[in-house]
């Protein structure tokens, strides 16, 4: 397994790409945390198998697809109710 974190506003990403059981690549996953902000500490956001399970062929590329898609969460969560 392989693990990324990035700070994006209040919100913070956990990026994981890890190894497919009997089969070729790296599946990425991703949670978003809102860490600041007036509410608690939560989770905003969790998929365990970006892009439906597809294999990335390192972990790098999966860590990259995950980190995005938290990104991706996160600009559009801006200005949304809470």
């Amino acid at each position: 397994m392989h693990f990324e974190e990035v700070d994006a506003g209040d919100y913070r990403i956990y990026a994981g790409a890890m190894n497919r059981l009997h089969s070729y690549g790296y599946v990425a996953a991703v949670v978003v945390m809102r860490v600041r902000g007036e509410l608690p500490r939560q989770e905003a956001y969790r998929d365990e198998a970006l892009a439906g399970g597809f294999g990335w062929s390192s972990p790098a590329e999966a860590l990259r697809f995950a980190i995005n898609a938290g990104r991706d969460f996160v600009m559009c969560r801006i200005g949304a109710p809470a």
